[in-house]
Parts: C-alpha cells; sequence; structure tokens
C-alpha cells in the first residue's frame, strides 16, 4: 500500500511538471502556452446568514470558515491553524495525527469536543448527544468545504451543549457531470496521506464520493497510526422544489497510543514513550437521508433521517508514567493488558421549517422544528487482555463491567425573527427537552458473582428560553443574545466508580446561560472584524464529596457524586482581519497582503463548588469541608491569541502564524506543583509558529508546503488521568509537509 502510494505521489509530480512547460508547435513557429491563475485568499470567516437551510442566525455569534481561503495542513487535520481566525478556541494537541479534532471554547474542555454539540451536514456523529457527547469521529479536512462554529445561542436550535453548534459541511459537485480530485502528500516522521473524491452533477440527479487514507510513524515513539474515511452522497431532485440525498460514513482506523509522561520524564526527552502495548481504534458508520422541499411559496420543510453505529475500543497497560510496564519475576511475561470496549446504536430523525409571512410593512421568519433521538450504548470495561504488544481485542473469561445505557429523547423549538425595521430584528425562541436515561447490567465481578447496578431511569423536562436582537448600520451589525443551556447528566456521572460509591438519587442536569454582545462585519471593503463580550453561567457542575458510611465518624467513608457548585466564564473575543494591500489599491501590483489577529481574555473560575478533604484512618478520620470559590476552571487558559500574516499574488499564498496560549490548571484545586505521577498540576503556557504555501498552476494542479511548530517548541497542552495514557501528553516538535494535488 506505501509503495503503491508513493509512486501514485511521483507520478502525480512528474507528470505536473511535464505539463507546465509543454508547447504547441507548428509548421514555422513554436508557441508557449502560458496559463495564468489568479490565486486569493478571501477574508474569512464568514457569517452565516440570517436565514440559512431552514435555520435562523439572526443575533447570534457565529462564524463560517471556508478552507479554500486557508493556507494549512488539512492532511493532519491540524486545528491549530484551521481556527486561527476564530477567537476563543482551546485545542488539545496530544497526538499529531489529526484522528481527533478537539476543541472548546470560552474555557470549556476540548476533550473529544464534547462541550459543543458536533455535526456533519448538520447531523450529529456524537456517539450520544445526552449520555456521552464526545466526538471519536470528524471528517478529514481535505473533505470539508467549511467549518461552522455557532456560539451559546446555538442551543435553543441544536441542543443542550453550553458550547455551541460545531458542524462539519462536506464538499459536493454542483456543476460538472464529472470531477475528480486527489490530493496526495509526505510529511515528517513516515506521514503519508492520500485523498481522491469524484463527482459530479447531471439533469436532477448528483453525487460524491471519497476516499482517504493516511499513515504514519508518529513524532513520538510508539504513536504510529492508519486511519481511512470514506464517503458516499447521492441526490436526485424531483422537481424544483423537492430534492431527496443520501449519505454514508464510514471511518475505521488503529493507532498505538505512546501514554503520559511524568514532568522529569517530559524535560529529559519528550518523544520518548513507556507504552509499547496501548492501542486504540473507533470504527464508525453514519448514514443520513435528507429530505429538503417546499411545501408552499412561504413554508420550506428539511428532513434527516440519520443513525450512528460505532465503537470504541481500547487495550493497554494503563498505570501511570510512573510505574514501568516491564516482566514479572513471577510470571516472567508482561502484565495482562485492560480492554474496554464500547457499542452504539443511534437513530433519530430532526425536522426544521422556516415559515415566511407578512406583517407591518416586513417580511418575518418563524424557524420551528422536531426531533426524536434513541441511542444505545453498552459498555464493557475491565476486561483482562493478553500479555502481547499487538492490538488484540481478546479477554479471559468475562468483562468484569457490563453496562447498558439507553437514551430517549424528544425535543420542540420554535424560534420567530421579528423584524421592526429593514435593520433591527428581535428573535425570541423556545426549546422543549423531554429525555429519559437508563442504566442497567452488571458492574463488577466479586468472588465470581455478578454485582449487578440497581435499574435505574433518570426522566426530566426541560425549557430553554432566549432572545437575540440584531441591528445593521449598512454592512455592520450590532448583536446580542441571551440563550438558557443545560448539560444533561452523563453516563459516567450514574456510574459509581466502586462499589462503596454513592450516586445522588436526586442527580439533575447543570444549567445556565450564555449571553453576548458584539460587533462586526466589513468595513471600507479591507476590513473584517468582530468585537464581542460574553458571560457564561454554568450551574450545577458535579463532583464527588467524602462522606462518613451511615454519619458516623468511626466508619469508613465512601464518595457521594452529586451536584456542588457553579462557574462563570467571561470575556472578550476580539478579531480583526486587515488586507493592506487593498487599504493603499496596490492589491493589483504586489498582490493581497492581509494581517490577522484573535485576542481572547477568558476569565473562567468557581464561584462555589463544595468539596471535602480528608485525614487521617479509621476510627481517627477527619472530613474537612472546604470550597474552591475563586479558582480558575481546569483546562481554561487566561488568553488565547493568534496572530496571523498571509500574502497571496497570482498563483501563490502564504500564512505565518503565531498562537499564544496562557497556562491552564489540571484540576479544580488548581494544584501548582505536579504530582510525581504527571497527572496533576499546570501546564505552562506556549507559543507556536506556522508556516503554509500553496501554488497552483497549469489551473488544474496545486502544491502544498509547510511547517507546523516552526521555532521547534516543545510544549503540552494536556494530562490525562486515564486514556490516552496517564500522565503529561507532549505535543509534536517541528514537523513538514509537501502535497501535490490535481482536479479534473
Amino acid at each position: 500500500m506505501r509503495l503503491l502510494f508513493s509512486y501514485s505521489f511521483l507520478f502525480v509530480l512528474s507528470y505536473a511538471f511535464a505539463q507546465e512547460n509543454r508547447v504547441k508547435t507548428s509548421k514555422d513557429t513554436i508557441t508557449t502556452l502560458a496559463t495564468v491563475t489568479v490565486l486569493v485568499k478571501q477574508q474569512t470567516p464568514e457569517r452565516l446568514h440570517e436565514v440559512e437551510n431552514n435555520m435562523l442566525y439572526s443575533g447570534k455569534k457565529n462564524e463560517v470558515i471556508r478552507l479554500a481561503n486557508l493556507n494549512a495542513n488539512f492532511a493532519t487535520n491540524n486545528a491549530r491553524e484551521v481556527f486561527s481566525k476564530v477567537p476563543g478556541v482551546s485545542i488539545w494537541e496530544n497526538e499529531g495525527s489529526g484522528i481527533q479534532i478537539n476543541v472548546g471554547v470560552r474555557g470549556l474542555s476540548p476533550n473529544r469536543s464534547s462541550e459543543l454539540n458536533t455535526r456533519q451536514n448538520g447531523y450529529d456523529i456524537s456517539s450520544d448527544v445526552f449520555g456521552y457527547p464526545e466526538a471519536y469521529y470528524n471528517p478529514p479536512l481535505e473533505a470539508v468545504d467549511a467549518l461552522q462554529l455557532v456560539r451559546g445561542g446555538a442551543s435553543l436550535q441544536f441542543g443542550s451543549q453550553f458550547g455551541g453548534m460545531l458542524n462539519y459541511v462536506l464538499k459536493r459537485e454542483t456543476e460538472k457531470p464529472f470531477v475528480f480530485e486527489t490530493q496526495n502528500t509526505l510529511g515528517s516522521y513516515g506521514l503519508m496521506s492520500s485523498y481522491n473524491a469524484i463527482g459530479g452533477a447531471k439533469n436532477k440527479f448528483s453525487y460524491y464520493v471519497y476516499n482517504h487514507y493516511r499513515t504514519g510513524k508518529g513524532w513520538r515513539e510508539n504513536s504510529g497510526y492508519d486511519v481511512r474515511n470514506s464517503h458516499a452522497y447521492f441526490a436526485y431532485q424531483f422537481t424544483a422544489k423537492t430534492k431527496l440525498s443520501l449519505e454514508y460514513t464510514n471511518m475505521d482506523y488503529e493507532m498505538q497510543q505512546a501514554g503520559g509522561l511524568t514532568d522529569q520524564q517530559f524535560q529529559d526527552n519528550p518523544r520518548q514513550s513507556l507504552r509499547k502495548r496501548n492501542w486504540f481504534g473507533t470504527p464508525w458508520n453514519l448514514a443520513a437521508l435528507i429530505l429538503d422541499t417546499k411545501l408552499t411559496s412561504n413554508l420550506t420543510l428539511n428532513t434527516k433521517l440519520f443513525g450512528l453505529v460505532g465503537e470504541r475500543n481500547s487495550v493497554g497497560f494503563t498505570s501511570t508514567p510512573n510505574t514501568a510496564d516491564a516482566i514479572s519475576t513471577t510470571t516472567n511475561d508482561f502484565a495482562n493488558r485492560q480492554v474496554d470496549r464500547d457499542s452504539y446504536k443511534n437513530i433519530g430523525v430532526e425536522t426544521r421549517s422556516i415559515y415566511n409571512y407578512q406583517f407591518g410593512n416586513q417580511n418575518q421568519n418563524l424557524a420551528f422544528g422536531v426531533r426524536l433521538y434513541q441511542a444505545k450504548t453498552n459498555r464493557k470495561q475491565q476486561g483482562k487482555g493478553s500479555t502481547g504488544f499487538d492490538f488484540d481485542l481478546k479477554i479471559e473469561d468475562r468483562f468484569s463491567r457490563d453496562l447498558e445505557f439507553q437514551t430517549n429523547n424528544i425535543a420542540l423549538f420554535a424560534e420567530n425573527q421579528f423584524k421592526i425595521t429593514n435593520n433591527l430584528s428581535i428573535t425570541p425562541g423556545i426549546r422543549y427537552e423531554n429525555i429519559k436515561s437508563s442504566i442497567d447490567g452488571r458492574f463488577s465481578i466479586t468472588a465470581g458473582n455478578d454485582v449487578n447496578v440497581v435499574p435505574e431511569t433518570l426522566s426530566r423536562h426541560k425549557v430553554l428560553l432566549g432572545i437575540g436582537v440584531e441591528y445593521k448600520i449598512k454592512k455592520t451589525n450590532f448583536y446580542t443574545n441571551f440563550s438558557q443551556a443545560f448539560r444533561p447528566v452523563l453516563f459516567s456521572d450514574i456510574t459509581p466508580p466502586a462499589t462503596t460509591d454513592v450516586i445522588d438519587k436526586g442527580l439533575k442536569d447543570a444549567d445556565g446561560f450564555n449571553f453576548d454582545f458584539g460587533y462586526r462585519g466589513n468595513w471600507l471593503g479591507w476590513i473584517n472584524f468582530d468585537v464581542s463580550y460574553f458571560y457564561l453561567n454554568y450551574n450545577n457542575r458535579i463532583g464527588s464529596i467524602r462522606k462518613f458510611i451511615n454519619d458516623d465518624p468511626t466508619q469508613n467513608t465512601y464518595l457521594f457524586r452529586t451536584n456542588l457548585g457553579t462557574t462563570v466564564h467571561q470575556g472578550f473575543e476580539n478579531f480583526l482581519d486587515l488586507n493592506l494591500s487593498k487599504a493603499i489599491k496596490l492589491n493589483q501590483q504586489i498582490g493581497d497582503l492581509q494581517v490577522f489577529t484573535t485576542l481572547s481574555f477568558i476569565e473562567a473560575t468557581y464561584t462555589d463548588f463544595q468539596t471535602t478533604q480528608v485525614t487521617g484512618s479509621a476510627p481517627n478520620i477527619a472530613i474537612k469541608e472546604v470550597n474552591l470559590k475563586g479558582n480558575r476552571v481546569e483546562n481554561a487558559p487566561r488568553y488565547i491569541h493568534n496572530f496571523g500574516l498571509t500574502w497571496s499574488f497570482k498563483n501563490f499564498s502564504s500564512t505565518l502564524q503565531n498562537r499564544r496560549t496562557g497556562f491552564v490548571y489540571s484540576d479544580a484545586t488548581n494544584t501548582e506543583t505536579p504530582t510525581s505521577n504527571g497527572v496533576t498540576g499546570k501546564l505552562e503556557g506556549y507559543s507556536v509558529y506556522d508556516l503554509s504555501m500553496e501554488y497552483r498552476f497549469l489551473e488544474k494542479f496545486t502544491a502544498r508546503a509547510g511547517v507546523n511548530n516552526l521555532d521547534n517548541t516543545i510544549y503540552a497542552t494536556r494530562r490525562a488521568g486515564g486514556y490516552p495514557g496517564p500522565g503529561i501528553l507532549p505535543n509534536d516538535a517541528r514537523t513538514f509537509f509537501l502535497s501535490i494535488g490535481v482536479k479534473l
């Protein structure tokens, strides 16, 4: 496979150079055929229209990132470059494969984008939107046309998450009957990537099919990966008013996990790995049937029937990095690895409509819809795996833990854009959620006997309210939005870590709200900006406190998991993009010279969080109540800044950018000095540079190249308590890539 890939890459490269100087001969003359391509990277991000795809965005903070307008390493899904023009985005960069994009906003955790409602073409892609909202899948960015990010104001139309909605919009071909696109990349540490797609539109039929394969050895030891993404889309336009489309996505990969390090190990050699036997893989299948129709001249309907069948599989030696994975002198073999497996089967249907009506002298827009959703998760953990080195998921006997989770959801939502004048609109909205979460199955095996959980169903009703206001001034507008949100009780919240732990029967979903106020737009044809203030209130955060058994101080203690407190995230998110050459009217002579910056200031603190500290041992145990009020929220930096310079001239474009991020704490107690195992402690801030370039020639060919982490900075963005391996997780140092593509 690798040999075939290399030959394909060289063929495209040699063909490109052979074609660049091709000449046309005649009897008397030789004429060189010169092709001039004008490559201009448009100012980005864009903003969503007030009404788009049966959704209302008036008064909501949002960004649309057109990937064609960026210079970036798309082969490895480099989120640091892709989100460089979006303020306030935190990124975990603990491995360079790009298999998972880990982003968060406004000081919320980036862990598998779990604080965002993640979608592809408008439908869910995470494991379980309510019980386990982690996105183990994201499409390869070479297949993505645009990223749509809607902040807290998204909660009414898209669901509960505090961070908002992130939607990956895939490429489509709408003009030609047949196109073929290929992009092939070579890079540091064995990176080889190949993206190949065909698409077309003819009469009433259109299609798009791609396959993406990527492999690499990784910057760190024991961090190789092989990943494949495939997607097929077919659509039929029955009439001018009705279109039906079907799409299917499949992803599969195997990734070796290098594991975490202690801080001393990180300082000694961040590339080292103490784990050779840890593996991870998530086979993922997504399908959607989408109907778009115009029922009347004033009413449109979009209906999505979607489903997910996926797995999360891991095997490894999961101890902290100060515990060696060594051969036992007793067994003369390595320890048995732990095998954990999840399986997901989800199905849902979501309808969205826009009703346009006249009130006064203005056209008004009512957006409304309904959502039905069911998710089933089978969680098998603590299996006794093999003593070997490969990705082997077989176990001895049974999984110690075998649990069944189910979520059922009905949601109704509506927002109405009242246009008071041509410039002023007010958009109130409401969402109703009915959620049922259940748990059943085996919690553990003790002395050969099953210890089962008590079957339980948690039912609740949620009503969310919100309102947005937008006022236009030429090509700019003021906007403000208030929207309630909540974070459902997760599966991990209702699963006790140990048999002695207790879950609060009255456990409540976290709730709160987002508020935005800003000014954005385009000015004078060369200034693109968005300046805003945000306030995020996050109530009923869930945590554990220590209690005495039977409230008797002479007995042992247990952990009681309950709602403990509140955090507040507030700050400023500022974006500015200036086309300097356009400002002085020299862009025709010297090309487009653009400078951009995003400045994010985040104050994320606990305002009330009750917890406990325990000293001594039975019968002399002392429990002290403490409050974390004033502590920084874990994984929330005080600032995230990006600075960049883009130059585009004729068929060449390049971007140099710098990302600067402040320090973070890895725990709510704000531990300064790292623990000896590397799991807890402060992570220092960092500054990193990236350079990416693009050159187009002969109209059909594209060459890309770049250097990520240009100044070879050694840093880390994350500490892990479990998978992908406890301890500090280093980011990749300097890496290079070169890519050749053609679109025919």
